[in-house]
């Protein structure tokens, strides 16, 4: 039984992996149309890939899983790492010639949509890797999507179905068949992401340059052009542009599956979506005002420049617009609890998630109430809608699981050399998806290529973890999951 779940991953893996060769060749065109010689690269990479594939797929083929949590378990696992693997090809050939752990990294963290980078010189690199980069991140996206709303909700660790508004019914199936709704989110998450490039073009991006962010942007991935990021675009209004789509990758895609197609606002009465919102306003507005106070910026200026980074770390994107670690440590201690939050289930943002602080907190409150009135039976509620037990214990779980892996991670990494600070923000980064961390080596105007080998090896496993939403490539480790 376990051998032919495997064999039918494999298939799966080999199939995908088939579509994401042939997305090379979009790269190699732009070094092609460029004059830039890496299009053989790319070119080669997607013959081998698919020729690979192909082998893979006829070889694996009629073999039909025994359809269970464990195939699921076994499938979402192998895809990111196949993706991860096959996505770093193009950076070792290439003109970078990068080494193998680095190529993983970069590939990881675009797969992710974690947004860490070891490249530096971004604004002098060939096109088609600039290209590959953000297309790594677009697919990743349209992934976490996937995994978010249907994947999650079926393992009962996590997803967009723990919460639903009062009229769970429409909300969860806006259309009668699960086809027809799968591609209207391809469809939005498309349109939005050309929408994004047409606003940023408009504001006076390059079209090169407005095409790669808005990919970026919607996959709350956060790789940019520019070594610099955003703070290369001075425009205000192309910063405002990005943080609006930065929100919108940050709220569940089935609240804008209904409001696009269906016209209805009330799909945003979902907590989660206040939430994040909520602590997003918040905190830029405490920063806003921090900057206009210490003189860092005026008012005006700076409600601009929190907004942004505000929002870029709750959703995950990791974009940058200023050294905000130079703004003191009110500021800085700010960021740092923001790369907690993370945006909602079912968006392409990754962290913590809105949902599970609003079960968290809920929690808390009725442990509490129970220390005055001990004999009181109370649940705990999310717009309208009681919150069951058996996710109040997985949201739990998910803190202490977190809490200990980033302690364990951060203590292993130490041991390759590295600072303590680097090493405890890095993995808190890599484990939330968020990208840059804290300190001068690996903060917004830094990156990981200083690292060792080894701590990247780690950190794109951490990566990885925190995508899959950590359960997910916990339970391959346990032996129980490998028994009969």
């Amino acid at each position: 039984m376990k051998g032919r779940n495997l064999r039918a991953a494999i298939h799966v893996s080999a199939v995908f992996a088939t579509w994401l060769a042939a997305l090379m060749l979009v790269p190699a065109l732009a070094d092609l149309y460029y004059g830039n010689p890496d299009w053989a690269v790319f070119t080669i990479s997607s013959a081998v890939i698919a020729a690979l594939s192909i082998i893979v797929t006829a070889a694996t083929r009629g073999i039909r899983p025994a359809y269970s949590t464990r195939f699921a378990f076994l499938l979402v696992n192998l895809l990111w790492l196949t993706f991860a693997v096959a996505g770093a090809v193009p950076f070792v050939e290439s003109s970078l010639h990068m080494s193998p752990a680095d190529a993983f990294f970069e590939s990881m963290s675009g797969i992710t949509t974690t947004g860490s980078t070891v490249i530096s010189g971004l604004d002098h690199l060939p096109p088609g890797l600039l290209l590959w980069r953000s297309i790594l991140q677009w697919v990743g996206g349209l992934g976490v999507i996937v995994l978010g709303m249907f994947i999650l909700p079926f393992l009962k660790i996590g997803g967009s179905s723990v919460f639903k508004l009062e009229s769970s019914d429409r909300y969860d199936r806006p259309f009668s068949r699960l086809t027809t709704f799968a591609r209207s989110i391809v469809a939005i998450y498309v349109s939005s992401t050309l929408a994004c490039a047409i606003l940023y073009a408009m504001s006076g991006m390059t079209a090169f340059d407005a095409v790669n962010h808005a990919m970026t942007t919607l996959s709350t991935g956060g790789y940019s052009t520019h070594d610099a990021s955003f703070a290369y675009f001075q425009n205000p209004l192309t910063q405002w542009i990005a943080i609006v789509f930065m929100l919108i990758g940050g709220i569940p895609f089935t609240a804008l599956v209904v409001l696009m197609l269906k016209g209805r606002f009330d799909t945003f009465r979902d907590n989660q979506v206040l939430v994040m919102v909520g602590y997003s306003a918040f905190l830029s507005i405490a920063v806003a005002i921090y900057l206009d106070v210490t003189g860092i910026a005026d008012l005006f200026h700076g409600v601009t420049l929190a907004t942004f980074n505000i929002v870029s770390i709750i959703t995950t994107t990791g974009y940058a617009n200023a050294n905000y670690l130079a703004w003191g440590p009110f500021a800085v201690g700010v960021i740092f609890i923001a790369t907690f939050l993370g945006g909602c289930s079912g968006s392409t943002a990754g962290g913590v998630k809105a949902y599970r602080w609003i079960a968290l907190f809920g929690n808390l409150r009725r442990a509490v109430d129970r220390f005055v009135y001990p004999s009181s039976v109370a649940s705990v509620h999310s717009g309208g809608q009681t919150i069951s037990e058996d996710t109040l214990d997985v949201v739990l779980l998910f803190f202490a699981a977190y809490m200990l892996i980033w302690c364990g991670l951060s203590l292993i990494v130490t041991l390759t050399g590295i600072d303590f600070i680097t090493a405890f923000t890095g993995v808190l980064t890599a484990l939330s998806n968020v990208g840059p961390g804290i300190g001068d080596v690996i903060g917004p105007v830094g990156n990981f290529a200083s690292l060792p080998d080894t701590a990247k090896w780690i950190l794109s496993f951490a990566m990885l973890l925190g995508r899959l939403e950590i359960f997910t490539v916990l339970v391959l480790l346990s032996p129980a999951f490998w028994r009969e």
